[in-house]
């Protein structure tokens, strides 16, 4: 890129400035409403995934109940085969193994009935938690596209002058240097968005506080960039605020 000079530097670094603090006036303008479409959005999200994972477990809780109502029917059906079969043995030994596998099959029919109890609690607890969430995600659904529908109308209301002051932004960011650009971001950054200020009777137009009058002829010269020696500020004179006013 061509070298520019200092007086076209600091020119087209206040009329940067000039084009940001239009955008943030603009973007002030919406209000919290980008944030409040942000946050639902987020709520929304988080809803949807705690909705699935009750579904999924509401729907593997419902499966283990199942499998053990049908472990339950088997080993009944065996229980009642065991206690046939004791009337035919004709040893102790036999009877004895009988009335064992009866036994270890009837303690184990009695822990599944506590899991199938448990997992019936379980379900309904997961059917309300279903219920309440999905009311909840259906009242915040709703909200968002309700939101988003004034963000829509905002944005569209403020589309064309966005549009003219990014292109005006670009056209100024491809005219000066990169650490020029880096250094004005990070002042602005730091600076709630005003980096380049004039100075106005006799002060920073940023901080307010008084530049030496030496220092104010030399910023009138604009053979170079001066900071606030206070905020830290990018210092102009009224022959740049008076060049980017006429442009």
């Amino acid at each position: 890129m061509k070298e520019i000079t200092v007086e076209n530097k600091l020119k087209y670094l206040y009329a940067l400035q000039q084009v940001d603090s239009r955008l943030q006036e603009v973007e002030e303008l919406k209000g919290d409403l980008p944030m409040i479409v942000e946050e639902l959005e987020s709520r929304v999200g988080s809803l949807k995934a705690k909705l699935k994972e009750l579904n999924e477990f509401a729907k593997q809780a419902k499966i283990d109940r199942n499998n053990a109502d049908v472990e339950i029917i088997e080993l009944t059906e065996k229980i009642e085969k065991y206690k046939s079969q004791q009337l035919n043995v004709k040893s102790n030994k036999q009877y004895d193994a009988l009335t064992r596998e009866i036994e270890m099959a009837e303690s184990k029919v009695t822990r599944l009935e506590k899991e199938m109890e448990t997992l019936e609690g379980k379900m309904e607890i997961a059917k309300k938690d279903i219920e309440t969430n999905s009311e909840q995600l259906e009242e915040a659904g709703a909200e968002l596209d309700g939101r988003r529908k004034e963000l829509r109308e905002l944005n569209k209301e403020h589309e064309k002058e966005e549009l003219k002051l990014r292109h005006e932004r670009d056209k100024l960011l491809v005219r000066l240097d990169k650490i020029d650009i880096e250094r004005y971001e990070r002042i602005r950054k730091a600076k709630g968005g005003n980096a380049i200020v004039p100075v106005k009777r006799g002060a920073c137009g940023g901080c307010f506080n008084r530049v030496p009058p030496q220092k104010i002829l030399e910023i009138r010269q604009n053979s170079r960039l001066y900071s606030c020696e206070h905020c830290g500020r990018i210092l102009v004179s009224d022959r740049i605020v008076e060049i980017s006013v006429s442009s």
